[in-house]
């Protein structure tokens, strides 16, 4: 990972519109984990993250900048939920659990790179196999060719898609859902036990078109190329240096001195949490991941509880603290029209499929983010997701009306007296909430 903090801000740019200093934050605690691994061993035993916590309404990209972040340097990344934690001692989910997803985030993410390394290799051997059950079905058709010549013509019809729709009959590996039991701590998938003491594995014969065996097949062959003992070892290395942990909903957990009802465990909560984000050593059944290096970036709204109610041992081990901003009438104009995955783009793709050639004017875009703006001001504010309830008031109708039946292109141009007639209501219930008390 060689971006400089400036290049993963401009690629957070691409998807996520303004909250300039939690990209910088975040973008500083990425490139300081590349120099730490420049580091002599001795100096980079010393260096830890330094965690972060994002404060700001709900819907203004907390989640969606470290979802972003992670997808940009390949790094074992989950979102967890800190309120469904609960106490040791308690029932429900504990602490440890969330290091133990990471692992097999992280695990299911080199499995993909090294299966992906060795496709060509496996593609070639499941359609050799794929080859030699449509040889024996059309033996009949061979000819004065060898049996070898046979089975490589068959092979290139195979690969260019001839028999994509041909049904055949073929071995493959059975796998029955997955057993696991706790043990020590870690777990142990009984069904790997059972699969390794087969011999691999139990084969069943499954009636498949070539396109689906292919799929299976390779899937099968790349599994056979691969090491799992290097994907084991490279998974936790990258689980402890490159993993980021994103808890979200941290404040509903503060409330330092509570200890009535619900509020019992949360303190509680945020002990078992601290040990985790200090550094610790958690047992998986993939073998020990330490925690020291992990990234966590923790968020929440703070509307009633502040990042101060957090214990003050926590708090120390966030050391960053960042605060994101409503989004203004600027910032919806924006997640309108600029990110690659625009909504606008979205609907306007999704309709296409129904021949609608859906466009939205200048005014109808200012329209929207002036009523999605005032909207947040006068009921609750949930950011960027006013949108999508603006939008699916606005094409309900088109939404409804469209499909069902051959039709030509049917051009629908969205202005500012569209988004008016079609978002009167919304607009009046709005106006009301200003008088109530």
């Amino acid at each position: 990972m060689e971006m400089s903090p400036k290049q993963i801000v401009h690629e957070l740019n691409r998807y996520i519109i303004g909250q300039d200093e939690a990209k910088k934050a975040v973008a500083v605690a990425l490139r300081n984990r590349y120099r730490r691994s420049q580091l002599s061993p001795e100096l980079m035993e010393e260096v830890t993250p330094k965690n972060i916590i994002m404060k700001g309404p709900t819907g203004v990209g907390k989640t969606e900048i470290a979802r972003r972040l992670a997808k940009l340097v390949k790094a074992p990344f989950i979102k967890v939920e800190a309120t469904k934690y609960t106490e040791v001692g308690y029932v429900g989910r504990d602490v440890e659990s969330m290091v133990k997803d990471l692992a097999e985030c992280s695990m299911r993410l080199v499995k993909e790179e090294k299966m992906a390394e060795v496709s060509y290799k496996a593609t070639a051997l499941a359609e050799r196999r794929i080859a030699k059950v449509l040889a024996e079905m059309k033996k009949d058709e061979r000819g004065d060719y060898s049996k070898e010549i046979f089975e490589n013509n068959i092979v290139e019809d195979i690969h260019i898609g001839k028999y994509d729709n041909t049904v055949i009959e073929i071995e493959v590996k059975d796998n029955p859902k997955p057993l696991e039991m706790s043990a020590n701590g870690g777990a142990i998938d009984l069904g790997s036990v059972f699969d390794r003491m087969n011999g691999g594995g139990k084969k069943k014969k499954r009636k498949l078109t070539v396109k689906e065996a292919k799929n299976l097949l390779i899937a099968e062959e790349a599994e056979r190329l691969i090491d799992d003992d290097d994907v084991t070892e490279e998974a936790i290395r990258r689980a402890e240096n490159d993993g980021i942990i994103f808890i979200d909903e941290i404040d509903k957990i503060a409330g330092k001195g509570n200890t009535n009802g619900a509020d019992v465990s949360r303190e509680g909560v945020q002990r078992d949490i601290l040990p985790i984000v200090e550094g610790c050593t958690v047992m998986t059944k993939y073998g020990p991941i330490k925690t020291d290096y992990i990234l966590f970036i923790a968020a929440g709204a703070f509307h009633v509880a502040g990042v101060e109610d957090l214990i003050p041992e926590l708090q120390g081990r966030f050391p960053v603290i960042v605060e994101l901003q409503s989004l203004s009438k600027e910032d919806f104009v924006k997640i309108l029209t600029t990110p690659e995955n625009a909504i606008t783009t979205q609907y306007a793709a999704l309709l296409a499929v129904d021949n609608v050639d859906l466009s939205f004017t200048p005014d109808a875009i200012e329209r929207i983010a002036e009523i999605a703006e005032e909207t947040n001001m006068t009921a609750e504010d949930i950011g960027a997701r006013r949108l999508h309830t603006i939008m699916e008031h606005l094409l309900e109708e088109i939404s409804f009306e469209a499909g069902g039946g051959d039709y030509p292109v049917i051009p629908v141009r969205v202005d500012e007296k569209y988004v008016n007639d079609h978002l009167s209501s919304l607009i009046n219930d709005r106006d009301l909430k200003k008088y109530v008390l």
